[in-house]
């Protein structure tokens, strides 16, 4: 019996609606590697990424508003490694300094 693959959602790339914020450093046929930069206070447009790997690269205070409204704040300390499911979020940095993120997308 052949199997299914699981249905992607579909959502925004964050590359195309917020250029500003986003830069592809790497992609081929397993990953994608993104380059996150955000300004003190900076918020970005909703966008969506496949499940990731998140690596900060400082001291971060942000929140996460999802498409049904609701909000999530986290904190994340410099070198720290955060997995993310794949889906839809609006990030904002909290902080008045910069927040830097590499993030890896993994692709199936």
């Amino acid at each position: 019996m052949a199997q299914t693959s699981p249905k992607r959602v579909s959502y925004e790339d964050p590359v195309r609606v917020d250029a500003r914020h986003y830069k592809v450093d790497l992609e081929d046929d397993k990953v994608r590697v993104l380059r996150c930069r955000y300004g003190a206070g900076e918020r970005s447009a909703m966008h969506g990424h496949p499940e990731s790997i998140a690596i900060f690269l400082n001291d971060a205070r942000f929140r996460f508003t999802y498409p049904d409204g609701r909000t999530e704040e986290r904190r994340a300390s410099r070198g720290e490694v955060m997995r993310s499911p794949e889906g839809e979020h609006l990030p904002e940095n909290l902080t008045d300094t910069p927040l830097e993120v590499i993030i890896i997308e993994l692709k199936s």
